[in-house]
Order: C-alpha cells, then structure tokens, then sequence
C-alpha cells in the first residue's frame, strides 16, 4: 500500500508552485478540493486520512465524492468540476512517481466534467452601487476602511482574491491615481482610479497606523482582510443600504456582483469589448462575451435596424357559445 503523505506534499509544495508557477490561489483552491476528497474516503473506509493509501482513491470513490458534493454539500456543477479537475491534476502527478497506479489513474482522469448553465451575469445599477458606497458610515474608522474596499472593488472591478492582497505599493498617485494588479495567471495589469475612488483610499490610508503587513487593508486584528471577512462587510453594508434603495431587498450582492457591475457599466459607456477584457484582465476575450449577452441595448441596435415583414391582419370571430358546446360534444 502506498502512503498518500509523501506525493501530496510534494503535489502542493513543489509542483505547482515550483514547477507550474501556480499561485498560492491556486494551490489553496486545490488544497481545499483534495481535503475534501480525503474526508470523504476517511469516512467512507473508517480511517484516518492519514492512514489512507492511494491505492483506495479510485474511479468509483471520486465518482462518489462528486455526487455528494452536488446533492450532500449542494455545491453547483462549476464547483464540481473545479474540484475533479483539481483531483485529476494530482492523479497525473501521481503516474510519474507511481507507475503501478497508471491503470487506476487513467480511469480517474477518464471521469468527463459536467456540462453547466451559462446565465446572464449578475449586475447592479448605478442608483444601487450609489447607495451601497454610502452605506458605511464614514465617521469611523473601519467606515471609512468599508468604503474604500467596496469602492476600490467596484471602480477597478477587482476579484476578491486581487482586493485582499494588493499590497500599499501597488497603489500610485502621479500623474493621476492608479492602481497595480498581478492577476490570474499572472498577468499584470495597471488601472486608472476615479478621483473619489481615490480620495476614498486616501482617507483609509491616513488612519490606517503602522502595521506588520503590507496588504492595504486590514482587519480588526491588523491582519490582512479575508475573503470572508470583505464578503462580511460588503453583506452587512448591502443590507443597511437596502433600507434605503427597495430594489436591494432579496439581491444577492457578492464581491464578484461589483465586478460584473463594472463591467457592464464600463461595456455600456464604450461598446468596445477589447477595452472591457484589458480591463477586467481576461486571458481570452471569449470570456468577456457574457456581457454582450446581458446588455439588452445591443439586442434592441440589432432589431431596430432591421425592417420586419409586413404581415396581414386577421379577424377573429368569437363562435356562438352553443355551436362551441355541441362541437364538443362531437
């Protein structure tokens, strides 16, 4: 039986970000989903996960897992397949290092991903985002931090994951503000700020002290700001603008929601989808083509430069109530 230690440690600490120059998103995310696929073989066999051998992780198990993460954890197909793909990247560094398993492996990796919905992205309107900016109340110290973050997030249509680990450095002030991204994939990018946004990160920056960490905003604890941590606050300021804005009430608002925001915001102002990729720092402009889908405005281009054919009107003759009935009866 071979141990799992010994691969997974090295799956985690030197291939993928030594060897594949993964980011530490990355390997957090595939951390998580091999996590999961261990807990779910502990409870299945009544052992510990270390105890576990990889000879036990095959087609049948993984198939198992995926369907208790749909119908048990009531996780999404696109979760779904970004776990499996995180479990088949393993299963092909494991047949390098353990060629007996080479059988084993290619039945996991054989496992198709599912096919998923693409729906309409999920935007705000302006009057919303206006009242979700001046929700924190701006008084306080961790007011004027909120503001800042849900501005920066929405005026850059930042990830989460881009919020919570620019650094100060990344911040620039000459000749105009503007702020520095490493992004997915590593891909670099540099934007211009709003002056309010602006403004709004100088006033966070002013109370902000001296701390340890070089992220530009931090927790209560002066730690760096978590996703769940901003999820939190963007949660609780949404909910108090709500009072405020009817159409809020019952909105899911996520982090990534400011960013489609943006996008459609951006895409509407210019109708350049180019423009709207650089922006948002899309590898593949294909990517950015769920906007032109949600924005009606192209639709309506299309259909008022077309000339529809001209039809004849017809007449309908409502039948006699009685020569309804019998033909019923017919």
């Amino acid at each position: 039986m071979t141990p799992i230690a010994p691969h997974i440690t090295a799956f985690l600490r030197d291939r993928l970000p030594r060897q594949r120059g993964a980011s530490a998103h990355t390997c957090e995310s595939y951390a998580y989903s091999l996590q999961l696929l261990f807990e779910f073989a502990s409870q299945r066999f009544g052992m510990a996960p270390s105890a576990l051998s990889l000879e036990q992780i095959d087609a049948p198990l993984v198939m198992d897992l995926l369907a208790h993460l749909e119908t048990g954890r009531g996780n999404s197909s696109s979760t779904r397949n970004v776990r499996l793909a995180a479990i088949k990247s393993f299963m092909r560094f494991v047949e390098y290092r353990v060629p007996a398993l080479l059988e084993q492996s290619r039945r996991i990796l054989a496992i198709p991903a599912k096919k998923t919905d693409q729906p309409l992205v999920q935007h705000l309107t302006m009057a919303e985002i206006q009242a979700i900016l001046e929700a924190p109340d701006t008084h306080t110290r961790y007011g004027i931090r909120d503001r800042a973050m849900i501005h920066l997030c929405f005026a850059a249509a930042l990830r989460v994951s881009e919020l919570i680990t620019s650094p100060m450095t990344a911040l620039s002030w000459q000749p105009t503000p503007s702020i520095h991204i490493e992004g997915k994939g590593r891909r670099h990018r540099v934007l211009p700020l709003w002056k309010q946004t602006g403004e709004d990160l100088q006033a966070w920056l002013a109370i902000r002290g001296q701390v340890s960490t070089p992220a530009l905003f931090v927790s209560s604890q002066r730690r760096p700001m978590t996703r769940v941590g901003f999820t939190y606050v963007l949660t609780k300021h949404v909910q108090r603008a709500a009072q405020h804005c009817p159409s809020l009430v019952g909105k899911s608002v996520s982090p990534h929601v400011l960013r489609h925001t943006c996008a459609m915001i951006l895409f509407q102002a210019t109708g350049d989808l180019r423009k709207v990729s650089l922006w948002l720092g899309h590898a593949n402009m294909h990517t950015t083509e769920v906007y032109l889908r949600a924005d009606p405005s192209e639709k309506l281009e299309a259909i008022e430069s077309v000339i529809p054919p001209s039809l004849r009107r017809g007449q309908f003759t409502v039948p006699d109530r009685l020569i309804a009935i019998l033909r019923g009866q017919s």
